[in-house]
């Protein structure tokens, strides 16, 4: 058995700058535009290595295998989800189906902002509550992109909407992973997260098109923005506090997109924005003022119903593939556990992160079937099938997808082997327990520890799963509720998935905009700082001056 150890160094501050250096080597790489983003998840990987190993005391055989597991999971499942949602978006472009689905949405709005809201953010959260991991950001940013958003609009916005849905992802996965390790009721953290995200599903449309087309762009369609906000944060509320923590998002994201296209019958901006670009400076195609588009002939109601039946079929499938249901029929004969010999419970976590020593699992569950991505590689099939594609072609098509996102799914895999060693190494508990010597700020602090680690694994799921008893043993010593803290945990981590190097990838992979994973993460980076503090405020004043927020048993 080995025992991680948090403060190597025997210097809280030298400790905790050696466990930071890997995911500051991979942020500062890929920001520098100057080295690409598999190339640099290797190095940092690498990095992660001789960190552990050296600095830590980490066995090297164990730092290795950890690293293989990694890898593995990275490919299995968030790359496999990756891998089928590019592959049915390329079917559709290659039947025109998706073509027809632009105009249809254009049909909806010429205004470029109103379909941002629509597209991003409403669509965008109801893929997040039916599936997570990615998916999203993938379905939103292609959509964008085929609508004619540059790369980086696509990209970039993208991330930012995939923001206040987060943590009732995946039919409210986040929150089971937050339960299982802190043993509070799943119902109770559900209704705590409910009362603090609310008032970021009204702060982040505003945010989108404030980020997309500037104050003045913002301020002209304020009505339609605070209708979407306030018919996603009402449902959002309501559904988490009365209903149950599952359904927050299918539920929420449908009523805003129902309210929003009902109330776009009765009003219209007095300028209709039609210019895609981003105003950046990070890309060269921005500018300043809307241009006039090429109509499009209307498509007719079979047309239009025929490019959103792929797009129907993934969301029947992944609402069933997302029921513990279904999971409890197919998972029984359609697993393969995998315990990794001479790693799997042969590592302890130790005081002060637990009570009592805990044994580490290093265990790689193969539940193939049940995958996100399994269930849209079926949706992609039938509907390439429904498209008029032939066994061969469809196989042929997929290999094409293949090759494109080879180098993507590749980062990926680095990115899980660097968040599955700094697990298992105890890197990231040295991280967190800087974040909880903070003492009164601990409600700040804490909110940002959320953030972090969704930055260092890609998931909120995850971020809950890694910091989730820390949050609870820290709350407890200082005085403060548990249940705030693991809520503020999630609540904060959900700012940080627009930074994390697998959503930037997922979003570069998706707009075919490889190589600017940098562009994407220098534009997203300052909004996702900013939102995280402004949860990590909210929490304190949730905290000290309005303690009645806090849901009790």
């Amino acid at each position: 058995m080995w025992n991680q150890v948090y403060n190597p160094l025997n210097s809280a501050f030298l400790s905790t700058c050696a466990a930071a250096l890997p995911v500051v080597t991979l942020l500062v790489l890929i920001a520098s535009n100057k080295v690409k983003a598999h190339i640099a998840a290797v190095i940092a990987l690498i990095v992660a290595n001789l960190v552990v190993i050296v600095i830590f005391g980490m066995p090297a055989d164990m730092s290795l295998r950890a690293t293989v597991l990694g890898a593995v999971t990275g490919f299995f499942p968030i790359g496999w989800i990756v891998l089928n949602v590019i592959f049915l978006y390329r079917l559709t472009v290659e039947r025109g189906v998706f073509e027809t689905l632009q105009t249809t949405i254009g049909g909806v709005t010429e205004d470029r902002r109103l379909q941002l809201l629509l597209i991003a953010f409403c669509f965008g959260a109801f893929f997040e509550g039916a599936s997570g991991f990615g998916t999203p950001v993938a379905v939103t940013a292609a959509i964008l992109m085929g609508l004619g958003f540059s790369p980086l609009a696509a990209a970039g916005l993208s991330l930012i909407a995939n923001t206040a849905p987060v943590a009732y992802g995946a039919l409210g996965t986040p929150i089971a992973g937050l339960a299982s390790v802190t043993g509070i009721d799943p119902f109770l953290l559900g209704a705590m997260v409910g009362r603090q995200l609310p008032f970021f599903s009204l702060i982040v449309p505003f945010w989108l098109i404030w980020a997309f087309a500037g104050w003045k762009g913002m301020k002209d369609i304020w009505p339609a923005i605070l209708v979407t906000g306030v018919s996603f944060a009402v449902p959002q509320f309501l559904i988490s506090n009365y209903i149950n923590p599952w359904i927050v998002d299918i539920g929420a994201s449908l009523v805003s997109m129902a309210c929003l296209i009902l109330f776009l019958k009765v009003w219209k901006p007095k300028v209709i924005w039609t210019s895609p670009a981003l105003r950046s400076k990070d890309d060269s195609a921005a500018t300043m003022a809307p241009k006039p588009v090429s109509k499009k002939p209307k498509p007719t109601t079979a047309q239009v119903w025929f490019s959103l039946m792929p797009w129907i079929i993934v969301c029947i499938i992944l609402l069933l593939w997302g029921t513990n249901f279904f999971k409890g029929i197919v998972n029984p004969w359609a697993t393969w556990a995998y315990d990794v010999p001479g790693l799997d419970k042969m590592i302890n976590k130790v005081a002060p992160v637990v009570s009592k020593p805990t044994a580490e699992r290093a265990q790689f569950l193969f539940t193939w079937l049940s995958y996100t991505g399994s269930g849209m590689l079926i949706a992609a099939i039938i509907s390439g099938t429904l498209m008029g594609f032939s066994p061969v072609k469809l196989v042929v098509e997929y290999s094409k997808t293949l090759k494109i996102c080879a180098y993507s799914l590749l980062t990926i895999s680095a990115m899980l082997a660097i968040g599955t060693l700094t697990r298992l190494s105890g890197v990231d508990a040295t991280l967190g327990l800087a974040f909880a010597g903070t003492g009164v700020l601990y409600p700040f602090f804490g909110t940002l520890l959320g953030w972090l680690g969704v930055a260092l694994t890609g998931s909120d799921t995850s971020s809950n799963i890694l910091f989730g008893n820390l949050q609870k043993i820290t709350s407890e010593q200082l005085g403060l509720s548990p249940i705030l803290m693991g809520a503020a945990n999630s609540s904060g981590g959900v700012m940080g998935k627009m930074i994390d190097a697998q959503s930037i990838v997922v979003a570069s992979t998706a707009t075919n905009w490889f190589g600017h994973e940098g562009s994407i993460l220098r534009f997203v980076f300052g909004h996702s700082i900013a939102l995280a503090c402004l949860v990590g405020v909210l929490v304190m004043l949730q905290a000290y001056v309005f303690p009645w927020m806090i849901v009790t048993p």
